[in-house]
């Protein structure tokens, strides 16, 4: 998948600048795709030029002018053909979980320490797609949402966002409690 396709994902809430995209691709987007502001910016002038979206620009009087970027008829038609192809199954590419694996040759203290920093972002993940989700169905339920709401495809992703990082803390607390057993024991 290419950066273009979250992008375009990210556009049918409507046009944005490249800083509301950066800044809400954190909240939107950021649970399946990771990228950096200057990645999304090049992204999006490789967009225009190529005519999968239009940008204008806006005049600010105490700011900078801007530039507001919207999906065109291109753009929305390479999203139906992105979405309608088979994907490529996912990998998993985890520096993480190379130190897990070579703990038993390596320092213990410091795999552990690892384990304890993706907790403690996994957790915090976890409190922000909460909030997220309470923001979605706006005192809502899912079942009432999910009937309802123009659009799911966000909050779908963001239920498998939740998934993978309540199965990141789960994964992180087991081999903690196995390392420090082992470490106890010896």
């Amino acid at each position: 998948m290419a950066l273009r396709h979250a992008l375009m994902a990210a556009l049918l809430e409507g046009e944005a600048s490249g800083y509301d995209l950066a800044k809400g691709f954190d909240a939107s987007v950021a649970n399946f795709w990771a990228a950096t502001p200057q990645q999304l910016y090049r992204e999006l002038d490789r967009m225009a030029t190529g005519g999968l979206v239009a940008a204008r620009l806006v005049h600010q009087e105490r700011r900078p002018d801007k530039r507001l970027f919207s999906l065109t008829e291109a753009g929305r038609r390479a999203l139906r053909e992105f979405t309608a192809r088979q994907p490529r199954p996912g990998v998993i590419r985890d520096e993480l979980m190379v130190q897990v694996q070579a703990v038993d040759e390596g320092d213990d203290a410091a795999v552990q320490a690892a384990l304890e920093e993706r907790m403690a972002r996994a957790e915090a993940k976890i409190a922000r797609y909460e909030r997220l989700r309470a923001r979605l169905l706006d005192g809502r339920f899912e079942d009432d949402y999910l009937a309802e709401a123009e659009r799911i495809g966000p909050y779908l992703t963001l239920m498998r966002g939740l998934a993978f990082e309540r199965e990141n803390l789960r994964w992180c607390e087991q081999s903690l409690k196995i390392l420090r057993r082992r470490a106890a024991g010896a």
